[in-house]
């Protein structure tokens, strides 16, 4: 009988735990040809962006994909940057994604898409 307590209480355990996986994901996501020249001090800092999505499955059924899911985020991250008629860009775009799962019944998938906002200012 103890075991048989012991046994359930360790298939509850496993059963109800939710775990999380967090990675990030450093790269150029800019597509265009736009050549930018930083070797001199031409340009300055003005902020930093973020933008975010997330998609929750119940029981492996619901969403988004995944690239529907960073689309989203980046240009939610696009909207905040405000470029539009100046002399800005974006530069150092970091991709983070956060997984937490309650296996098998609830998985939530987090894009965060930030990057640093440059002015040119010569």
């Amino acid at each position: 009988m103890k075991t048989l307590f012991l046994s359930l209480g360790l298939c509850a355990m496993i059963a109800l735990s939710s775990c999380g996986v967090n990675y990030a994901i450093i790269g150029n996501h800019n597509l265009n040809n736009t050549q930018v020249q930083l070797s001199s001090n031409n340009f300055k800092v003005v902020d930093k962006v973020s933008g975010t999505a997330y998609v929750q499955y119940i029981v492996f059924i619901g969403g988004l994909k995944k690239q529907q899911l960073y689309e989203k985020a980046y240009s939610d991250m696009l909207a905040k940057a405000n470029l539009i008629n100046s002399s800005k860009a974006l530069v150092n775009i970091l991709t983070e994604e956060h997984v937490t799962f309650i296996t098998p019944y609830y998985i939530r998938r987090t894009i965060t898409v930030s990057a640093n906002v440059i002015e040119f200012v010569r």
